[in-house]
């Protein structure tokens, strides 16, 4: 088993399996939702973002000499962490039962759902394109100091594919069959927490191009292993926005039961 052969796939699985995990709790989400019909735009938008991705990487390579920018890496990252938040927090507000039917209700063949479906499939094309473009990079490097496109690159990453689409379908098979209420909060986390990695990892691009000052925090070195930026720029960040969330869900979570006191006082007055 050649070197070219493990490290390919190990690229390709690693960058991979954050867009699989996203796309599959997304595709969830629709279906519980009775959106199944929306699934396909979804995956759609997930093989937009590999052509997409394709494209990105030749341009890199011709007008950068194969070097990508972070600048540009770390704003399409901020991006994707935006919608991801606000996707996060559509879930967590409907995931209340009343909530859901109040809000199917009012919102007569979900006029805010498209909205929401807007959101979903730009965070499915930006989860699969920034992981799309760094794999394709990553691969192009591996190729050039592995000796070319060997037979060993390409199964490598036909084996990782296969794999991940393994791993596609048991995800996705368990995500159907949580019921609705566990599904939305189980989602809303997950987006919540790879928002919050996320611009960790936008804030370490930035620093590397001297845009945010560099604060080590060597207590705290161990959050490299799993991948988190461990300085204090990014963690106030993280931080902040932890706390704004928080507070922006308990006013509407107020908003919520407020409304649904005086719904209860009409309602017996008009009988």
């Amino acid at each position: 088993m050649s070197s070219a052969f493990i490290q390919a796939a190990v690229i390709l699985l690693r960058e991979g399996l954050e867009a699989l995990l996203v796309i599959a709790a997304l595709a969830g989400y629709l279906t519980k939702a009775g959106a199944a019909h929306r699934v396909q735009a979804l995956y759609g938008g997930a093989l937009a973002a590999i052509a997409a991705s394709l494209v990105a990487a030749w341009l890199f390579a011709v007008l950068n000499s194969g070097e990508h920018s972070d600048i540009m890496e770390g704003i399409i990252i901020l991006v994707a962490a935006s919608l991801m938040l606000y996707v996060s927090g559509w879930l967590m507000v409907k995931q209340d039962p009343r909530g859901w039917q109040d809000y199917l209700a009012q919102k007569a063949n979900h006029a805010l759902a498209q909205d929401t479906v807007w959101a979903v499939g730009a965070l499915a094309f930006l989860a699969v394109f920034r992981e799309g473009a760094e794999t394709v990079l990553f691969i192009n490097a591996l190729a050039t100091t592995e000796g070319g496109w060997t037979a060993g690159l390409f199964a490598g990453l036909g084996v990782a594919t296969i794999g991940l689409a393994v791993l596609f379908y048991f995800i996705n098979l368990i995500a159907q069959r949580i019921p609705l209420r566990p599904l939305f909060i189980i989602t809303s986390a997950f987006l919540f927490a790879m928002a919050i990695k996320f611009i960790g990892e936008a804030v370490q691009e930035f620093q590397e191009q001297s845009v945010l000052p560099f604060t080590e925090l060597k207590s705290l070195s161990w959050f490299d292993a799993i991948g988190l930026n461990p300085t204090v720029e990014a963690l106030s960040a993280q931080l902040l926005v932890i706390v704004f969330a928080l507070a922006t869900y308990s006013l509407f979570a107020r908003n919520s039961r407020l409304t649904h006191a005086d719904k209860n006082v009409v309602r017996p007055a008009q009988r």
